[in-house]
C-alpha cells in the first residue's frame, strides 16, 4: 500500500510540474492560430451554405416544381 501511495504521489508531482510550466509559458502560441482556423471555417461554411441556397432557389427547385406539374397535368 506504502508503495502504491508513493506512486501516485510521483505521479500527482509529474502532472503538478507540468501544469506549473504550462502556467509559466507566455509565448501564447495555439491560440492566434486555433482563431484563424476557427474563422477561415465559419466563412467557408456561410459561403457554402448561401451557395447552395442560391443554386436551389433560382436552378433545382423551378425545375422540380415544373416536372412534378407536368407529371399531375399529364393528359394521355
Amino acid at each position: 500500500m506504502k508503495n502504491f501511495i508513493k506512486n501516485t504521489g510521483a505521479k500527482v508531482q509529474t502532472k503538478l510540474i507540468c501544469a506549473a510550466a504550462m502556467l509559466r509559458n507566455k509565448r501564447g502560441e495555439n491560440f492566434v492560430d486555433s482563431g484563424i482556423k476557427i474563422l477561415i471555417a465559419v466563412v467557408i461554411g456561410a459561403l457554402l451554405l448561401g451557395g447552395l441556397y442560391a443554386l436551389f432557389g433560382d436552378t433545382i427547385m423551378p425545375t422540380v416544381t415544373e416536372k412534378v406539374e407536368d407529371m399531375f397535368n399529364f393528359k394521355g
